[in-house]
């Protein structure tokens, strides 16, 4: 009997150990650096990713960047482990560019261009000639395309590529609506001089502009923003651990109470 009990004592504290290895930090890997650029990406680290790893055992560092350049070029020498701050288009000619083996391996959540009111308040009032004001960068321009087809404002020749779509792709303006292209920055200010305006999520939310006020949201998911890591690292289990940071219960919890408006990870429904 007593040998029995042993043998019960032994297996169960070698099952807790087993269990309490299973959760603890990757051993090939106990400091994580993550860079982002200034604003949510780097509150979503400071306020809930940093605490939940370093529950598991590991040393988070936080690097913020205030351009989208440096992020990836410090990812791939090295002095970054994770970065968190772009889309997958971007991602994707920016390693091509400068010949970068980057992967991306989890979406976070990302304020998303929207159409706002401007003159006119409601996506009834749409009249003909009805002035929008867009984005003028190719990139964000195209993206305010695909959003006034989705509307049926507008129609793209059908096959045209959706990330590179320009004003020569339109096949049809029944509306004869006026896309009126603009700096990013600008089109906050510009709602009052345009019937409607496509803004960014970063350029809304920084103007004081609630998400939840936008009266029509891209459908897309192509534009949600990764974390991204070396391809060489990809199936480490310390980013194995930095995924689950990302999509935890309780991280997706504080998020959608926090950015009211934003687009979530796909695989979060």
């Amino acid at each position: 009997m007593q040998k029995w009990i042993v043998k019960s004592l032994v297996a169960s504290v070698v099952g807790l150990s087993l269990a309490t290895t299973a959760f603890a930090a990757d051993p090939a890997k106990k400091n994580i650096v993550i860079g982002t650029t200034v604003g949510d990406f780097g509150d979503m680290v400071k306020q809930e990713i940093k605490p939940q790893l370093e529950k598991e055992g590991y040393s988070v560092k936080l690097v913020e960047f205030t351009d989208y350049v440096r992020p990836n070029l410090a990812l791939a020498e090295g002095s970054l482990d994770v970065n968190v701050f772009q889309h997958k288009p971007y991602l994707d000619s920016f390693s091509k560019e400068h010949n970068l083996q980057l992967t991306a391996v989890f979406q976070v959540p990302t304020a998303p261009l929207g159409l706002y009111a401007g003159k006119s308040k409601s996506l009834k009032d749409v009249k003909n000639g009805a002035s929008v004001a867009a984005p003028n960068d190719p990139s964000n321009f195209a993206r305010a395309l695909v959003m006034l087809s989705d509307l049926g404002w507008i129609k793209l020749k059908p096959g045209i590529n959706p990330l590179t779509a320009s004003q020569h792709d339109i096949a049809a303006n029944p509306k004869d609506i006026k896309i009126l292209p603009l700096e990013a920055a600008q089109l906050p200010r510009a709602r009052s001089d345009a019937d409607f305006a496509v803004i960014n999520g970063n350029y809304a939310t920084s103007s004081g502009i609630k998400l939840t006020e936008g009266l029509y949201q891209e459908k897309s998911y192509a534009y949600v923003n990764w974390g991204v890591v070396k391809s060489a690292d990809s199936g480490k289990p310390w980013v194995k651990d930095v995924i689950a940071a990302y999509n935890s219960a309780e991280f997706k919890a504080w998020a959608k109470q926090k950015y009211a408006g934003y687009k979530f990870p796909a695989n979060w429904k």
